[in-house]
């Protein structure tokens, strides 16, 4: 494997308590959708586009996802497992996550890497090439797919300026219900290419959330942002698990 091929994390660890009670039994990126899981979508994707090793991170009905996707080997891909349950007893969040499997991610320690939710649907994204390339070129510590704000996340995470760099949003746009998001604001899409820079800090094992990581970066200006304006859905709930069949 050459230094510039990409590999990706998929982030398959969280509970899903929003989708119970589909989730007592399935882990929610692999309920089914369309006649295959979630989370296959992206395997297909990422196969497509010359991702050769795939990272599942897992903790909730962990032992479900070799037994369900085997080595990876029916897409062309190599799949690991960064078994946070059994390692460390519980869902890591997703910096602790991406800290934890970055041995498998980047040897290197500097070599950047696709990361997208297990539980989206956005089946027309294609992970390119040319983007890592040219993310990999930048000096930025991520690069975030965004998406305009759907209605159950009016306020949006980001603003996104015309040169394409993320800024964090006035503290008014996070606030109860009264307050609007200013017009630039977009909504993160759980997809993006990151360098393993933008966890410093956050070690191996340990509990810890992305969004401080990307209002750091955003903070330094190496955060940018794309708009994905195709279909895109955050599969939260049973009725919109269900929407996604029809």
């Amino acid at each position: 494997m050459t230094s510039t091929t990409p590999r990706a994390l998929i982030l398959a660890a969280g509970r899903g308590e929003r989708m119970r009670p589909l989730t007592d039994t399935v882990p929610k990126p692999l309920l089914p959708v369309r006649g295959r899981p979630l989370i296959e979508w992206h395997l297909e994707a990422l196969s497509a586009a010359g991702v050769s090793e795939v990272v599942i991170n897992t903790a909730w009905l962990e032992e479900q996802f070799p037994t369900a996707l085997g080595d990876g080997s029916r897409w062309g891909l190599r799949i690991h497992y960064s078994h946070e349950g059994r390692d460390h007893g519980e869902a890591l969040e997703t910096a602790g996550g991406i800290a934890t499997a970055l041995p498998l991610l980047s040897p290197d320690g500097e070599q950047p890497f696709w990361l997208v939710s297990g539980d989206i649907h956005a089946p027309g994204f294609a992970f390119h090439l040319p983007a890592f390339e040219e993310f990999a070129q930048s000096s930025d510590l991520g690069l975030l797919w965004m998406v305009r704000n759907p209605d159950f996340h009016p306020r949006g995470d980001f603003a996104m300026g015309p040169d394409g760099r993320l800024h964090r949003l006035p503290p008014s746009a996070a606030q109860g219900p009264g307050h609007t998001a200013p017009p630039e604001s977009l909504t993160y899409a759980n997809i993006a290419l990151l360098r393993p820079a933008v966890v410093h800090g956050v070690m191996a094992g340990q509990r810890a959330a992305l969004g401080p990581c990307l209002h750091r970066a955003a903070e330094a200006r190496r955060l940018a942002g794309r708009l994905w304006s195709g279909q895109w859905e955050n599969v939260g709930t049973p009725a919109q698990w269900q929407a996604l069949q029809d």
